[in-house]
């Protein structure tokens, strides 16, 4: 028995000992759920931000709040070009009621693809000019962001109100709600990197 146990042993420290890979992976996690702990959706950040977190590359916070708005955008812009699909596929159809629903959401889907875009060229002026500047970029990306989430809210209940098939309205949905959600993440971690910002410069809030 207890030379079972001794082999036992032996053999897991050596598969540990040759697979460095999986504690850097577990801690390339913990990074980034440290990280996300201020979002909503906490696993959607998590599989958002992974992806750019290695045992070498442990992005700071600015970094990671910029990946996320420009994944959101990206996003964004893949929702809006299928939201248009469907509305010129309802109006080759002629089916008024439809193309009238998914034509109103895309107005709403494309100001928020242009409030988002905005956010992304502000975040990048962010420090170039000055800290004098910081709280003017803060505030510029924090109000798009947020015109943005009302944009895409505005989008999904226009696609509830009215009566739009099944197929193209769950599509829809998902899309544009995964994009509200994605926002919501972006804009936590903005506010959590330019809080600490702030506080490591005594920078006065906006």
């Amino acid at each position: 028995m207890a030379h079972t146990f001794l082999y036992v042993l032996t053999l897991s420290l050596t598969i540990f000992t040759l697979n460095p890979t999986v504690e850097c992976a577990s801690r390339a996690r913990a990074y980034v759920e440290h990280q996300c702990r201020p979002t909503l959706y906490k696993e959607l950040c998590v599989r958002t931000l992974l992806p750019f977190v290695s045992k070498t590359n442990a992005p700071a916070p600015e970094q990671l709040a910029r990946i996320s708005l420009t994944s959101c955008l990206l996003k964004a812009r893949l929702t809006k070009a299928y939201v248009n699909m469907v509305a010129t596929r309802f109006t080759k159809t002629k089916n008024a009621r439809y193309q009238e629903a998914v034509t109103d959401c895309l107005s709403q889907i494309n100001d928020g693809v242009n409030q988002i875009t905005q956010s992304v060229k502000e975040q990048q002026k962010m420090g170039k000019d000055g800290e004098k500047n910081f709280s003017w970029h803060e505030s510029n990306v924090q109000t798009w962001v947020s015109a943005a989430l009302t944009d895409v809210t505005t989008c999904l209940d226009m696609i509830s109100d009215k009566a739009i098939g099944g197929k193209e309205k769950g599509m829809i949905k998902a899309r544009v709600l995964n994009v509200k959600h994605l926002a919501s993440n972006a804009l936590a971690l903005f506010n959590r990197f330019t809080t600490r910002h702030r506080g490591s410069r005594r920078i006065r809030t906006p």
